[in-house]
């Protein structure tokens, strides 16, 4: 699969959702959870135990999922999550290097920024997607007001994404969502309650299809 046809399918899916755990064991069965309620596309962060390993594994053993790495900061990290298996990678920040680094092993790449001027800076040096973070300081309509005078942009806010206002998000221009909590919420992981964790995946799926 290339850099080509791993952004479709996050175009496609629209949420992402975000693994950030503590617990290395609970990787597995979260990421089952969520596929079972219609989460396709996963990102297992930098800072989950055993992180390069849960990707391998994910990647060879559930071929219908796409699996990214998050929280990824520098150039090194990135090559090590790609040699990995890594489909996709995601920063918090802006670095043009690890947007060559993914590039240069064809895959996509979704760059951190807050501001206007970083939004667009990220989307010159390549970008495939920018990811707004934290979006829940900015808000539904900082969407808005950004792509009325940039429609080009693609967006993926991070931080504030919920079931239920997943859909707005998206109405108010996002081309994908980064979700965490709502859906690997760590009370629902520590209770080994992997069921609710597949209902709200579920209906995360039905609220951006509506």
């Amino acid at each position: 699969m290339n850099r080509n046809d791993t952004l479709s399918i996050i175009l496609q899916e629209k949420a992402v959702a975000i693994i950030r755990l503590d617990q290395p064991d609970a990787v597995q069965p979260v990421a089952a959870a969520l596929a079972d309620g219609g989460i396709k596309v996963l990102e297992i962060t930098m800072g989950t135990p055993g992180v390069l390993k849960h990707i391998t594994a994910l990647i060879k053993q559930r071929p219908e999922l796409t699996i990214g790495a998050g929280s990824v900061l520098d150039e090194t990290t990135a090559r090590l999550a790609i040699l990995s298996g890594a489909q996709f990678l995601v920063t918090p920040v802006m670095k043009t290097g690890i947007i060559q680094t993914a590039h240069r092993y064809d895959i996509p790449v979704l760059i951190g920024a807050f501001s206007p001027t970083e939004i667009l800076a990220a989307y010159e040096a390549g970008a495939d997607m920018v990811k707004i973070f934290p979006a829940e300081v900015l808000g539904i309509p900082f969407i808005r007001a950004v792509k009325a005078p940039m429609p080009q942009l693609r967006l993926m806010p991070t931080g504030g994404v919920t079931v239920d206002n997943a859909a707005e998000w998206i109405a108010a221009g996002a081309s994908a969502l980064g979700v965490g909590s709502a859906l690997v919420d760590k009370k629902l992981v520590a209770q080994q309650n992997f069921s609710q964790i597949t209902e709200n995946a579920r209906q995360m799926v039905e609220n951006l299809k509506g």
